[in-house]
């Protein structure tokens, strides 16, 4: 698929589901991509705590890509840089800041001096290929949140990153009404946006607004108080600053993100009025009033500051009489992972806030007076919903259609779009899928490796050792090994009934070696099966003496 005289929409992440932005804009034989982001995995990928996505489409093409263009610097729209950049060969554009967290990953992965990394001005403009782009700035809860103006042979798209509108931007600036209004009388023909929130129908409310609700949920606890929220989330960290400033309390910083939050913001102009903070050691030597702990891990990730601390094995420690405020929203399909965390705390005698008992969030994403909002100012032919579940996508759709909008097409992963010329329409499907971060390699995340995985965690997994001459005769006794199969206190008689199946099965076998080996295999599963109702995976090991 190589684009022609044409504008192309392709979402290869981020449409479908929350996270793992990844979207690409085609013309005249060139192909340009918006953010390359990550999500977390889910409990069906055992042993997995990132998922990428599946770049085949684009890679497949890569003569034809021009450039990766960054909206902001969060995980889902940066995550993915350090792993997939380097093989797909062309500039980073980025603002200063989002360019130094950007750095940072691409260091760690040794990989900094290989990849182009461009970083563009606020506010600045460059060209790639075909097309331009100008970065205007938006709010939301990062520094230099961007929506992209890209011109384009066939007009002008607005593609808006993640957004909200907020008065009061605590950190960084953002567009103003009369700003957008003039890029929409400047003609804007599509207007790519987010739809995290278009199913609500209030506004998501201002940065500001949060500081009272965090300031009484902390000057009330007579204890050691710890907030979690997302590492990102610079304009928090600003509020919770300041919070600890009023309430009298030292800061203490427990995560590698938000050191380098920090570390990246303070070099780039942002949180310099940002309290100094102290050491794990001086934290817990201190007054338990007198400590205000900001942690990374509210989404419940196992190896996190907040999960290690619920769990005891981090240097912080909460006891009763503490309090741990959660201070962002749970993203969907993270419930389970969060609820056993505050389970743990509980145990503990460890008191919990979250949005529903306090005003400690308020959301990065429009709700629907705010997206009602950017189309009377943009005011743009075309709405193409993007960021966000199938459900949130299909409402964006009849939300604009409603709001006056001349036109709106709901897409999803993989959908290739022309949106001009003429009508917008479907022309074809790309090849779109996750891949799995599993240690330091990179494998389908429905490969054959997660597909093992599953069953092993399923119905367990047993081993078999068998030692034969060269007539077939059994040189000695089988030995057998369980791991994962349901037997505890049974589990010697359970093995030597396998091991005694699988001795049966070789003295009725023959000279074929592959046939006795599925001999041995089912000879043993039989036995588990017969025990315990489960079929667990069998390997079978045969040994020639």
């Amino acid at each position: 698929m190589t684009p022609g005289n044409e504008l192309l929409f392709v979402a290869l992440g981020g449409s479908g589901e929350i996270g793992m932005n990844v979207n690409l804009y085609g013309t005249q034989g060139k192909w340009v991509m918006v953010d390359c982001g990550i999500t977390f995995a889910d409990p069906a990928y055992p042993g997995i705590d990132v998922m990428l996505p599946d770049l085949q489409f684009i890679e497949d093409r890569l003569d034809d890509l021009v450039g990766i263009v960054i909206t902001h610097g969060h995980e889902d729209h940066i995550g993915g840089l350090p792993y997939l950049a380097a093989d797909l060969d062309v500039p980073i554009y980025a603002t200063p800041f989002t360019a130094g967290l950007i750095r940072g990953k691409l260091e760690e992965e040794g990989i900094a001096d290989t990849v182009e990394l461009k970083v563009i001005e606020r506010a600045g403009s460059f060209r790639a290929g075909p097309f331009g782009f100008r970065f205007v700035p938006l709010a939301h809860s990062i520094p230099e949140a961007n929506a992209l103006l890209i011109d384009t042979p066939h007009g002008r798209v607005f593609h808006t990153g993640d957004w909200k509108l907020d008065k009061t931007t605590l950190v960084g600036a953002a567009s103003t009404p009369a700003e957008l209004e003039a890029i929409g009388d400047e003609g804007v023909f599509a207007l790519v946006c987010d739809s995290t929130n278009v199913l609500n129908d209030t506004a998501s409310g201002s940065e500001d607004d949060v500081y009272a609700g965090l300031l009484d949920t902390v000057a009330s606890a007579r204890g050691r108080v710890m907030v979690t929220t997302f590492a990102s989330n610079a304009a928090r960290l600003s509020t919770l600053g300041k919070v600890a400033q009023e309430t009298g309390r030292a800061v203490c910083v427990a995560g590698r993100s938000l050191d380098r939050i920090l570390r990246v913001a303070r070099a780039t102009g942002y949180l310099t009025d940002f309290p100094a903070t102290v050491d794990f050691d001086t934290a817990m030597s201190m007054p338990r009033n007198e400590v205000l702990i900001i942690a990374t891990g509210g989404q419940g990730e196992p190896r996190a500051a907040l999960a290690r601390v619920a769990e005891g094995s981090h240097q912080i420690s909460l006891e009763q009489g503490d309090r741990v405020v959660f201070s962002s929203k749970q993203i969907p399909g993270n419930e389970v992972a969060i609820g056993r965390i505050m389970n743990a705390l509980a145990t503990k005698g460890v008191e919990m806030i979250t949005d529903r008992q306090a005003h400690v969030h308020v959301s990065g994403h429009p709700g629907r007076p705010e997206l009602a909002a950017m189309y009377k100012w943009i005011r743009p032919d075309l709405v193409v919903p993007v960021h966000g579940e199938a459900r949130h996508l299909a409402e964006h759709t009849r939300f604009a259609l409603a709001q006056g909008v001349p036109d709106a097409i709901t897409q999803q992963n993989g959908d290739i779009l022309r949106l001009a010329p003429g009508d917008p329409r479907r022309i074809g499907h790309a090849v779109v899928g996750r891949l799995a971060l599993d240690g330091d390699v990179i494998l389908p995340a429905d490969g054959n490796t997660i597909n093992e995985r599953r069953r092993i965690s399923l119905y367990g997994q047993m081993s078999v050792a068998v030692a034969i001459d060269r007539r077939g005769n059994l040189v000695g006794s089988p030995v057998v090994r369980a791991q994962g199969v349901p037997v505890e206190d049974e589990r010697d008689p359970f093995l030597e009934e396998a091991a005694d199946a699988a001795e049966a099965a070789v003295r009725k076998g023959g000279r074929d070696r592959e046939k006795l080996r599925e001999q041995l295999r089912l000879a043993v599963r039989r036995v588990a099966t017969r025990w315990t109702g489960k079929k667990p995976i069998v390997d079978v090991l045969l040994i020639e003496a």
